[in-house]
């Protein structure tokens, strides 16, 4: 394990949560700390993607180029969870502890069981093959929004533009759900399952957007003008995006941190037996910082 050459510094952030009260919206300051060594837990990889902790605090990630989906243990041991992913890219665990992966290569959303079975959830939209599934978030209903970009091939594309779609709890419906962005990638909501973060990578700019009870989207707000590939909240509200460093902002769209990474990153979960370990993938390599305070919701 190689720890980069950064001095170990504890920074007090200043953080705002939104939580509910008799309906009504207030906020309540809280201190965000966490030490800024980057340390590099492994780098013997061609392009690490869509970090996502199981309940117990490991982590998953994929390989793309290699088409692989490793494991790092919540005692430091890296493992192969799966070999020919389909050229996954993001990852997230359903309540069920079954592993649902935006397949790259073969256009599709799956669902891969704690003992490697994939179970095709998604393959097509109006009996038109995706384009490339890239990242995914489930619901509290059980319900899933994902991504569907195209990253290479520009023309003659399956669908008539690069959109979100939501796969209803019940796996019977699909229902496009933002069909005016440029190229979107990274995706993540609230806790609370009232508010949904979509990165517009094509655009360069991170938009929110307010769920209603079908799975509808509506009330889209700039959160950010930048761009992201993936996206995470720890507890307290805080939105990490992902572009030459990872941002750290606030839930009123403020930027209150940058970590320095020393690969260009690409995705971002929390992880580890107290959730307070933030994981970023980024390039060859997977990395880590030890967050004192925050941890994923």
């Amino acid at each position: 394990m190689k720890i980069c050459k950064m001095a170990v510094i504890v920074i007090i952030l200043a953080a705002v949560v939104v939580s509910g009260c008799n309906g009504q919206q207030r906020a309540c300051k809280k201190s965000v700390s966490f030490e800024s060594n980057i340390k590099k837990l492994a780098g013997v990889f061609k392009f690490t993607e869509g970090p996502a902790a199981d309940e117990k605090g490991n982590v998953y990630f994929t390989d793309i180029p290699n088409s692989r989906i490793h494991k790092w243990s919540v005692d430091g041991k890296l493992s192969t969870f799966k070999e020919e992913s389909g050229r996954a890219n993001g990852l997230y665990f359903d309540k069920k502890g079954n592993l649902l992966a935006c397949q790259g290569g073969t256009g599709k959303l799956v669902s891969i069981g704690p003992k490697g079975k994939t179970t095709v959830l998604a393959d097509s939209y109006k009996t038109k093959a995706f384009n490339s599934p890239n990242d995914l978030w489930i619901d509290r209903k059980g319900g899933v929004y994902f991504t569907d970009p195209s990253y290479g091939r520009r023309k003659e594309l399956p669908q008539d533009g690069e959109h979100v779609y939501y796969l209803s709890a019940d796996r019977k419906k699909i229902v496009r759900v933002i069909d005016d962005m440029v190229r979107p990638n990274g995706i993540v909501g609230t806790a609370d399952g009232k508010l949904l973060y979509v990165a517009d990578h094509g655009a360069k700019k991170t938009y929110s957007y307010k769920i209603g009870p079908s799975g509808k989207l509506s009330g889209k707000k700039l959160f950010a003008d930048q761009e992201s590939d993936g996206l995470t909240l720890d507890e307290y509200g805080n939105v990490y995006l992902t572009g030459k460093a990872v941002f750290i902002y606030d839930p009123s769209g403020k930027l209150i941190k940058t970590i320095e990474t020393p690969e260009k990153p690409a995705n971002v979960c929390f992880g580890g037996k107290d959730k307070k370990t933030l994981f970023i993938t980024a390039r060859k390599s997977l990395y880590s910082v030890k967050m004192t305070s925050p941890k994923q919701k």
